[in-house]
């Protein structure tokens, strides 16, 4: 995975926890948690030494 697209998951995964935030139905919030689970669970596979989105 290049630097770039490291950058855009990162910020894919911030947009995604974002909206997680802010919805009010409890499906919707539980479907966007379930993917920013799986964007996370990808950066992890494909660079074993990502911990987290950087600050």
């Amino acid at each position: 995975m290049t630097e770039r697209q490291l950058k855009e998951q990162e910020f894919q995964i911030a947009r995604y926890r974002h909206l997680e935030r802010e919805v009010t139905d409890p499906l919707a919030a539980c479907l966007l948690h379930s993917i920013i689970e799986e964007l996370e669970a990808e950066l992890r596979r494909d660079l074993p030494d990502w911990h987290g989105p950087r600050d």
